[in-house]
């Protein structure tokens, strides 16, 4: 029967028969009531010092060690979402590559050490090919989507590709040719229906039957040097006077040529990654500025289980606890079976440093 508390406030229990007095332990129920602590701290903007209660921090940071052996995941995704956005952001020097539906909820992730195809593969293995895909294009991207999801649509962030075109022309374009361009590269986050797409690509057909020249015009270089190379920027015989200018237009006729720039006039889908910047990408950096001075590892922990968080699934916390993370395998010393490399230190052999044989000469005699 039931007999009050001790004074840790432990459940005490007595014996009908005996009238001996004792506790029960459940180990089971006191690793989860660590776990739900150690996400309260991590999910939150307290302190160890707060998170901690009626210990020392270093007793609370003693507690929870185990908990960061969990590495959550996200559950395989089994029906194919009807729009996808993905982006990468670098959290502890690692890139993580994220990928929401279009409710901003958490599909998949992937850790890469930067943005290639292999990773980017990686992270689309992950979910059924959706119908459209919203990205910024960035490196490995569009190989990757060719491989793995060769028959999904893609719609290319507009306020990445105005980025890109700024990159070029900067914010400030010296031509008038440039300053065109980038007012009507500007004007696409105004285009919301297939007629004002229409009217778009019209206005930069008009572009360039008047510019159109400058972004051909080559200038020659004069002379040629003793290394063999020719006295000009790029080192070669010619180049493109406007270079600039030239890659911000092919820049975007690229993009309409693949058919990436309109497809949310099609369909009803967002037409930006802003979205994910502002749900995912800007809070996780923010909860990261709270725990501030964590090493790399537990940076990463922080990020997964924030995406578990966002996609709703914090209440699974629990079945990430299993026996290799609680009794987690201690790697053996490793043996050498070769001869130890390093000079020895007592031995019977001779060392020339020593001098331990009889000398000839007049070598420190005078």
């Amino acid at each position: 029967m039931k007999n009050g508390f001790t004074s840790a406030g432990t459940r005490r229990w007595r014996c009908l028969n005996c009238g001996s007095s004792s506790t029960r332990k459940r180990a089971d129920l006191t690793r989860r009531h660590t776990l739900d602590r150690f996400l309260s701290w991590l999910l939150g903007k307290d302190s160890q010092a707060e998170a901690a209660e009626r210990v020392s921090d270093r007793t609370f940071r003693r507690e929870i060690e185990w908990c960061w052996q969990i590495r959550p995941t996200l559950p395989t995704v089994t029906i194919p979402p009807r729009c996808v956005i993905v982006d990468g952001t670098y959290v502890g020097g690692w890139c993580l590559l994220v990928a929401l539906d279009e409710d901003l909820t958490p599909l998949a992730f992937q850790w890469c050490s930067t943005e290639t195809q292999a990773a980017w593969g990686a992270l689309f293995a992950q979910i059924p090919a959706p119908l459209v895909v919203v990205c910024d294009g960035g490196p490995g991207l569009n190989a990757a989507l060719k491989t793995v999801w060769p028959d999904t649509r893609v719609q290319r962030c507009i306020f990445h590709v105005l980025m890109n075109i700024r990159t070029h022309l900067t914010w400030r374009p010296r031509t008038v040719a440039g300053q065109t361009l980038l007012a009507l590269t500007k004007q696409l986050s105004q285009v919301q229906t297939p007629e004002d797409a229409l009217g778009w690509l019209k206005r930069l057909n008009a572009w360039h039957s008047i510019y159109g020249r400058l972004t051909r015009e080559r200038s020659y270089a004069r002379r040629r040097l003793k290394d063999g190379s020719w006295d000009s920027p790029t080192g070669k015989q010619w180049w493109y006077t406007h270079d600039r200018l030239r890659k911000a237009y092919r820049l975007l006729t690229e993009i309409q040529r693949r058919g990436h720039l309109f497809t949310f006039v099609q369909i009803d889908i967002p037409r930006t990654t802003s979205g994910l910047e502002g749900a995912f990408n800007s809070v996780l950096k923010t909860l990261l500025r709270f725990h501030r001075g964590m090493p790399t590892v537990h940076q990463k922990r922080v990020a997964e289980w924030f995406a578990l968080k966002q996609a709703g699934l914090l209440q699974t916390a629990h079945s990430f606890i299993t026996h290799e993370v609680i009794n987690p395998p201690v790697n053996p010393r490793p043996r050498f079976t070769e001869p130890d490399p390093s000079p020895e230190l007592y031995g019977t052999g001779l060392d020339a440093s020593e001098g331990l044989w009889l000398r000839k000469g007049w070598g420190g005699r005078t």
